[in-house]
C-alpha cells in the first residue's frame, strides 16, 4: 500500500505525539468521557478528520447513542464504541456498536481504549454478525515501520477516500483458510491435482470425487470445511466463479 508522504509523516507525528498521553491518562485511570476526548483528538491530528465537521460524539441511532462516528459528506464511515483507557476490550463490548452499525447499514465499527484499537468488518447475514479484520496497540507502533503506519492509514480520511481499508481486506479475505480451502475444492483445483497424480501414476484410475474426498477427510482441517465462515466462502467463490463464466459467454 502507498501511504502519501504528507500523509505518512502526520501519522509518523501522531504516534509519537500519542504515546506518552496514552501512557499519561491510562497511569491516571481516566474514565471514558476524557478518553473519548483524546480520542477525539487522535482522529483529527493523526487520522486527518476535521473535528467539528466530520467526528460526531454521542452519535444518535435509534433513540440510543453510539460513542462516536465520523462521517465525510454525509456519508457515515466508522461507528467508535470507546471504552475508558483501563479497561481491557473484550468481545462483548463490541456487541452494542453492532447493533447500531445493522441499524445503519455501516460495514466498519471500531472498539478502542484509545491504546488498544480493533477494528470490525460488518458481516451482513442472518444473524448479522461481526469479523475482527486487525487489531493493534498503538503504543506499540513504530514511527518507522511501514506496516505499523499501514494500519492508521487505512482508517485516516485519505486512507477511507481511496478505499484502502476494503482492499487491505479483500486481500486479507482472499488469503484466509476459509477462502483457500474452498479454492481447493473448486473443480478447476482438483482437475489440476487429478493431471498431476495422471503424471506420477500414469496406469492408476483417478476420479475427482475420490480427490475430493480425500482432501475433506484426510487434507483440509474438518473447521476449514465446515465453520460458518467456510459457508461464507464458498459462497462468495462460487459467486465469482459464476460471473468469470458468463463473462467468457458473452466473449
Amino acid at each position: 500500500m502507498n501511504v502519501p508522504i504528507r500523509v505518512s509523516k502526520r501519522i509518523q507525528e501522531g504516534i509519537k505525539k500519542f504515546k506518552p498521553i496514552i501512557t499519561k491518562i491510562k497511569k491516571s485511570d481516566v474514565n471514558e468521557s476524557d478518553t473519548v476526548t483524546v480520542i477525539v483528538d487522535m482522529l483529527s491530528d493523526i487520522l486527518g478528520y476535521d473535528k467539528y465537521n466530520e467526528i460526531t460524539s454521542e452519535y444518535a441511532i435509534r433513540k440510543s447513542y453510539c460513542d462516536l462516528a465520523v462521517r465525510i459528506e454525509n456519508k457515515l464511515h466508522f461507528l467508535i464504541e470507546v471504552k475508558a483507557v483501563g479497561i481491557t476490550l473484550k468481545n462483548d463490548h463490541i456487541k452494542q456498536a453492532v447493533d447500531y452499525g445493522a441499524n445503519e447499514g455501516v460495514d466498519w465499527v471500531i472498539l478502542t481504549n484509545s491504546e488498544n484499537w480493533k477494528i470490525y468488518r460488518m458481516i451482513y447475514s442472518k444473524p448479522i454478525d461481526k469479523e475482527l479484520v486487525y487489531e493493534f496497540n498503538l503504543c506499540d507502533l513504530s514511527a518507522t515501520n511501514l506496516s505499523d503506519i499501514e494500519f492508521l492509514y487505512y482508517l485516516s480520511k485519505e486512507g477511507v477516500e481511496k478505499e484502502a481499508i476494503s482492499s487491505f481486506y479483500e486481500q486479507k479475505r482472499a488469503l484466509n483458510r476459509f477462502f483457500l480451502g474452498q479454492s481447493i475444492m473448486t473443480e478447476d483445483v482438483v482437475n489440476a491435482i487429478k493431471k498431476v497424480l495422471k503424471k506420477v501414476s500414469p496406469d492408476v484410475r483417478i476420479e475427482n470425487d475420490s480427490i475430493i474426498n480425500v482432501l475433506k477427510k484426510e487434507v483440509i482441517k474438518r473447521e476449514v470445511l465446515e465453520e460458518p465462515q467456510a459457508a461464507e466462502a464458498c459462497k462468495a467463490i462460487t459467486k465469482a466463479l459464476k460471473k468469470v463464466v458468463k463473462k467468457e459467454a458473452k466473449q
